[in-house]
């Protein structure tokens, strides 16, 4: 079997889990998300932990990817997901306009990025922003399309780049 659907997924007393017709349900003080669960996998719930098993022995490959899924849920609804990126360049900014952000990336207009349910952002400073939300996958998806809209350069760095990205740099041409 697989070794990350052996593990049984904790669940705290505030997460409320539901299985109905393979959809799997978790509410949380964050929020709650729903997932169409795959055919071949079953999820038991005991005593505040959650175990998930493969109904047949070619498909326990399914069994480990749909854990990590309700586990991202479930750590979703109670703690959240944030994704921190940085604006590198001289005049490149971010401001809050509403719920939406307002980037100044060195192109000839203003670049407003539309907040999308389940998201919020948050600016400390003009250089750097936050995303936050409770699904993972749509956090990560929102961070690398403001990413997209100005990637880092090579020579300069200039750009948007997560926080913990490590930027490889080109050396010029020498005359």
């Amino acid at each position: 079997m697989s070794r990350i659907a052996k593990k049984p997924i904790a669940l705290d007393a505030k997460v409320n889990f539901d299985v109905k017709d393979n959809v799997v349900t978790v509410k949380g003080p964050k929020g709650e998300l729903s997932m169409n669960l795959h055919e071949s996998v079953t999820v038991e719930q005991n005593d505040g932990e959650l175990n998930v098993s493969a109904n047949s022995e070619d498909m326990i490959y399914m069994a480990g990817t749909m854990r990590s899924l309700i586990s991202n849920m479930v750590e979703g609804v109670t703690n959240g997901f944030n994704k921190k990126l940085q604006l590198v360049g001289v005049g490149y900014r971010v401001a809050m306009k509403g719920k939406d952000l307002d980037l100044n990336l060195g192109f000839s207009h203003p670049v407003i990025y539309p907040a999308r349910e389940g998201i919020s952002f948050e600016t400390p400073s003009q250089t750097e922003i936050v995303v936050n939300g409770v699904d993972k996958q749509v956090v990560g998806q929102v961070a690398a399309e403001i990413r997209a809209i100005r990637p880092p350069e090579p020579y300069k760095g200039k750009g948007v780049k997560y926080a913990d990205e490590r930027l490889y740099r080109k050396e010029a041409k020498k005359a």
